[in-house]
């Protein structure tokens, strides 16, 4: 169906609905995309890209511009709450012959996405009716106006309008991670990704290039607290290693609740859901980036190929389901070593942990 003068819509311009939105216009689709917020209120952060997100972005034919962007990073680093070494993971060998793991701002490589896209972004276009119709999709939006389509694609994240709006799902269910972000200046000077572990808690490090720090921290719950930056004080004041000099140097900090979604389908007529609206996971193994890049190659390969779009839907459901399955099953897996004790914990990953950490990237070695 390349080629094809098939009436798109994406829904959503984060990374998710930019990656496929380029995805497509390579493929030879002209996509119109849409966002509810305004620009100026996107949230800016950092990110950690595996392998598997390089991979991606060289099939979306941006590796080049995000190339000088932020720092490639070799290894993670494993240590307990006071600062002791627990095990590392060797990045470059792990990820080998698939791509260098990087970390970078969240905002660096939306505007690379953005310029992939086209850089065309209808902003504050909120949707609110969705109605299927045979072959086709009727949509409107909270402004009055409306338009039809052959395809949506919900690309809005985990408390997604279109998946509501369609009927594929309903809200999306805590994941059990009171999380904490922030980019900071001035701190410690590291070099690896380093992540200290402690009883129901963690804080993690790496560097994004420009002297700036990305700070990830998380604790066990489901409400967050009214005042961030003291309960990071509270939860993180008696650990070790470079985390004091960190805490120092934090002034701005965004905190949020980690959410799942589990869906029995990921379509419904012309209505198809990717990224995080359609499989949400908690953030433990660094993937939801690197998923919707692998979404959007995916999905335009399948509609290139397909000779419909109902079939290309099956298709990219059938490819890309067991490989979000796996990362939702090693995301669980790994949350729930939070819930032993360091004293029984600390030792095995002294023992086995490296090995551990890589077994859960495995499937995502393999090509797409």
């Amino acid at each position: 169906m390349g080629g094809s003068p098939l009436r798109i819509l994406v829904v959503g311009a984060g990374i998710a609905g930019l990656a496929v939105a380029r995805a497509l216009r390579l493929a030879g689709f002209r996509p119109d995309v849409t966002e509810k917020l305004p620009p100026t209120e996107l949230v800016d952060t950092g990110l950690y890209l595996p392998g598997n997100a390089a991979r991606a972005l060289r099939r979306l034919d941006l590796d080049g511009p995000v190339r000088p962007l932020g720092r490639v990073i070799h290894r993670q680093r494993f240590l307990d709450a006071a600062g002791a070494p627990l095990c590392e993971v060797d990045l470059d060998a792990l990820w080998a012959g698939v791509g260098e793991c990087r970390a970078l701002s969240w905002a660096e490589l939306h505007r690379v996405l953005l310029t992939g896209a086209g850089g065309a972004v209808r902003h504050g276009a909120e949707l609110s009716a969705v109605e299927l119709q045979p072959g086709r999709v009727s949509v409107g939006f909270t402004d009055g106006t409306s338009g039809e389509y052959d395809l949506v694609v919900g690309a809005d994240g985990p408390r997604s309008a279109v998946r509501t709006l369609a009927a594929l799902g309903g809200p999306p269910r805590p994941a059990g991670q009171v999380v904490y972000r922030s980019v900071v200046r001035g701190g410690p000077r590291i070099a690896d990704w380093t992540a200290l572990l402690g009883q129901r808690s963690g804080f993690l490090m790496v560097p994004i290039g420009a002297g700036r720090l990305y700070c990830y921290a998380d604790e066990a719950g489901t409400v967050p607290p009214a005042d961030p930056l003291t309960r990071l004080g509270e939860l993180f004041g008696d650990y070790g290693g470079p985390v004091p000099d960190v805490l120092g140097t934090l002034d701005q900090v965004h905190v949020s609740v980690t959410e799942e979604i589990e869906l029995g389908r990921w379509f419904h007529g012309r209505v198809l859901l990717i990224g995080d609206a359609a499989h949400a996971t908690a953030p433990t193994l660094s993937q939801g980036a690197a998923m919707a890049l692998e979404d959007a190659v995916v999905l335009a390969e399948s509609l290139r190929a397909a000779g419909s779009v109902d079939a290309a839907l099956l298709a990219y459901e059938s490819r890309r389901r067991p490989r979000t399955r796996w990362v939702r099953d090693r995301t669980r897996d790994r949350n729930r070593t939070r819930d032993v004790p360091p004293a029984l914990r600390d030792p095995l990953l002294r023992g086995r942990g490296g090995r551990i950490f890589q077994e859960h990237y495995r499937l995502l070695v393999d090509p797409l």
